[in-house]
């Protein structure tokens, strides 16, 4: 079992920055490829980036590359999301994600889910 907890949303202006910790309870967190998710009311949950066990390979979502930023401290079991130039429509709830496989851009294939952490942006 893998409990996740993120932590570092909030209210921002329009072009501020924002960064989220998602930090994990299991000593095996290496081998879990990570993802942030997020889901603003009345939509689906949508990818936002993923990131493999040693952190060689990331992936984001289109209309997020260039501003949203994913990493991981695997000697803290914490992955990260920076988010900068944010913008009004990037409020959601945010959640991150475990699996012991690829990390998918399908919330579906994940395993564990952290409770979420609420993105504001306003205009």
């Amino acid at each position: 079992q893998v409990q996740l907890v993120e932590s570092g949303g909030g209210l921002v202006q329009a072009g501020g920055s924002l960064r989220l910790s998602c930090a994990a309870s299991t000593r095996t967190f290496s081998s879990y490829g990570m993802g942030w998710f997020r889901q603003a009311p009345g939509k689906e949950r949508e990818i936002v980036a993923r990131i493999t066990w040693s952190g060689d390979s990331t992936y984001y979502a289109d209309s997020l590359k260039g501003r949203f930023t994913i990493s991981r401290d695997n000697a803290k079991n914490t992955v990260y999301l920076q988010m900068n130039s944010l913008r009004p429509e990037d409020t959601a709830v945010y959640y991150c994600a475990a699996t012991p496989n690829w990390p998918s851009s399908s919330p579906g294939m994940y395993d564990y889910w952290g409770q979420g952490t609420q993105v504001t942006v306003s205009s």
